[in-house]
């Protein structure tokens, strides 16, 4: 009886001791936990530690409050805005990140989460009443297993004004019901989506690309506005946040990124003396340079390219705008907004540079990669008509030698160039060798 006594206690000791050394472990995880650094390990945690209900609960409740109201609409009247449909906190002094797509372009978020370390902005366009609410199911998901979607992505979406996005229900079966992490998440979307469809959509509506490049950079300060497949440098939002904290004086200066593009086989370079290797070789090229040569040319890649390498991003060369650069930068003071009237693709991005001519200091380090090469059959269903007649308009203004402070000229450039849809032949006939005697600059103005 007394042995039976004895095992009996013996087993129950033991039984405590395991149970305190399994408490043990758990402090102790949860402690090294604390302590990690890096996205590989967060991803890995929340893999096999879903967000809590009550998080989930709270992108609901964002969700639910950003679609309530129904949107609004935009100043065409043509489509419906949802902002915040995921919010986050941002500093207003931080460079954010500003960027643009398609439902089917979202899967590109995932190499933008990982290169870019700072805050994101991006506007999503649905051209159907399906995709609304297909990127509503995306935005839920997303922010529901990815834990830098809910602490660095703000979100918007536009959608024709014919149409509503209305919130999603998790109980209710899908594509994306069932899933349990960010690269389940991220894995689904490139199995389902037609990627590089932006100004492609197989509809009758035009992708409003100006007013959600407006859309996203709402509220910044500081923002570095992009297309979504393209890809910074490793380090690129360090760099900048450094060289902002260093000088506040950044009004009426950009600081120009560099961008390039790289065959789809290639792997990102991860430093400049990779870049140049195949930059060397014909891997790497100028971005648009089989497109728009003259659009970056003013960028003078053979000087960037041989400027040495350094370990801090810093201003190395001065270059005045020139037509028809279209550079990507980040810029000080008050920035002016991207022109809403122009759609589709072509000549969008340089009516707001025209709008804000501005000296460009180029960025010694860091840089944008676009993955793959851009070339001219990329250009159908675009902006064909402001195709013709951009040189001949900004010509015009440019020999017209008026200062910077009188944008009369280039504000009726830029309302021609909108309206090219409308007035296509009244420009061609008037652009034409054969053009009436009577089709002066000024009857182009009042057409037009």
């Amino acid at each position: 009886m007394q042995m039976s006594y004895a095992i009996r206690c013996a087993f129950y000791q033991l039984l405590l001791a395991a149970l305190m050394l399994v408490a043990m472990l758990q402090l102790l995880y949860l402690s090294l936990l604390s302590g990690l650094h890096g996205q590989e390990e967060q991803d890995q945690y929340f893999e096999f530690f879903p967000p809590s209900p009550r998080s989930v609960d709270q992108v609901k409740a964002q969700l639910r409050t950003a679609l309530a109201s129904g949107g609004v609409l935009d100043a065409s009247g043509d489509y419906r805005v949802y902002r915040g449909l995921l919010k986050t906190t941002m500093d207003p002094n931080d460079v954010i990140l500003a960027t643009h797509a398609s439902v089917d372009n979202l899967l590109h978020l995932s190499g933008l989460l990982e290169r870019w370390e700072g805050p994101l902005s991006v506007s999503v366009f649905a051209a159907t009443k399906e995709e609304a609410q297909l990127a509503t199911v995306l935005t839920y998901a997303l922010s529901s297993h990815c834990p830098d979607m809910r602490a660095r992505v703000a979100m918007h979406l536009v959608c024709p004004s014919r149409y509503e996005a209305a919130v999603p229900d998790p109980r209710e079966p899908g594509e994306f019901a069932l899933l349990r992490s960010c690269q389940e998440v991220f894995d689904k979307l490139a199995r389902v989506a037609q990627p590089g469809i932006n100004y492609a959509l197989g509809t009758n509506v035009s992708y409003p690309n100006n007013l959600l490049r407006n859309l996203a950079r709402e509220g910044a300060n500081y923002a570095l506005v992009i297309d979504v497949d393209m890809v910074p440098s490793e380090g690129l939002w360090r760099g900048l946040r450094e060289m902002l904290d260093q000088s506040k004086q950044w009004a009426g200066t950009a600081l120009v990124v560099p961008a390039f593009e790289i065959r789809r086989a290639r792997r990102m370079p991860t430093d400049k003396n990779e870049l140049l290797q195949l930059y060397q070789v014909g891997e790497v090229r100028p971005f648009y340079y089989g497109l728009c040569t003259p659009c970056q040319a003013p960028t003078n890649y053979s000087r960037w390219v041989n400027l040495p390498e350094e370990t801090l991003l810093r201003p190395a060369y001065v270059v005045p705008w020139q037509d028809p650069w279209e550079p990507f930068y980040v810029a000080g003071g008050k920035v002016p907004t991207f022109d809403e009237r122009f759609r589709q693709y072509g000549f969008n991005r340089i009516s707001q540079v025209l709008g804000g001519k501005r000296t460009g200091e180029m960025g010694q380090e860091g840089w944008w990669w676009h993955r793959g090469a851009m070339s001219g059959p990329e250009w159908k269903g675009g902006n064909e008509a402001g195709g013709i007649i951009v040189q001949e308009v900004v010509g015009w203004c440019g020999r017209s030698l008026m200062p910077p402070e009188e944008w009369g000229c280039w504000r009726a450039a830029l309302g021609m160039l909108a309206s090219a849809q409308e007035c296509q032949q009244t420009l061609l006939t008037c652009l034409s060798p054969y053009r009436p005697v009577s089709c002066t600059w000024q009857d182009l103005i009042s057409r037009c």
